[in-house]
Parts: structure tokens; sequence; C-alpha cells
């Protein structure tokens, strides 16, 4: 298996890595969404589906506009924890004395109808696991 990195930060880029991905022929596409690709996420998800390209993005946004999957960390979660500490800091805390947090709720969202336009069957057991399928 042969794994391609492309990297994109204008509209343009976003176009050229699609027409770069099928003259690779690739089977699929994961998606590392920073700020610039989240505005984007309409382009993406449409480039995706014209091309047939099975993608999995890190946010539920992205399923929501037709994207067939999303996971990822719960963004809820995140800020909730947060304001915790942005409520212990306000209260006299050393940041330097709070400990290092890292994520431990994680978000799996489907969306049924792009499996079925990519002609792809989700397993019940994948369905089980899913915080959200879009039918």
């Amino acid at each position: 298996m042969q794994l391609s990195v492309l990297k994109a930060g204008t509209e343009a880029e976003i176009d050229a890595a699609f027409a770069s991905l099928v003259q690779l022929h690739v089977g699929g596409l994961v998606v590392d969404a920073d700020g610039f690709i989240s505005s984007r996420r309409e382009q993406i998800v449409a480039l995706a589906e014209r091309h047939a390209v099975p993608a999995v993005y890190p946010h539920p946004p992205f399923v929501a506009v037709g994207g067939l999957i999303s996971y990822g960390i719960d963004d809820v979660a995140v800020r909730h924890q947060v304001g915790i500490y942005a409520g212990r800091i306000l209260k006299g805390a050393k940041p330097a004395d709070l400990p290092v947090q890292q994520p431990t709720t994680f978000q799996l969202v489907i969306n049924l109808k792009t499996a079925k336009a990519l002609g792809l069957t989700v397993p019940p057991s994948i369905l089980a696991r899913a915080d959200e399928v879009i039918e």
C-alpha cells in the first residue's frame, strides 16, 4: 500500500490535490482539517463526491454536508474541559501547575446516503458503534 500526502493552502490547491488523487488511483482519503480546510468543507466534500473517493473527516460538520464518515475528538467535551481550566486559572491556579489533559471522548458519525452513493456497505458492527448515523 502506498501513502500519498497532499497539502493544500488555497482553493486552487484543493482542486489540484483532488486531480492528483484521481491520477494516483487512490482508494480513499483521510482529511486532516485545520482552520482553512474546515472552512472549505463544502468544497472538499463536493470534490470527494465528484471523484467518488471515500473520505474520512475529523469533524461531524463534514458529514453533515455529505461527507462519508468522521471520527475525532468530541469538541463539546474539549470545550467543557477548557472552561474548567479557565475557571481554575481565574480562581488563582497557575497554568504551569495544571496537569496536561488529553481528549477521552471521541465521536463516530456516518452518512449512509453517501455510503450508498459510493456503493459501500457499512457493516452493522460499525453502525452499532456510531454516535450518529445520517440516513
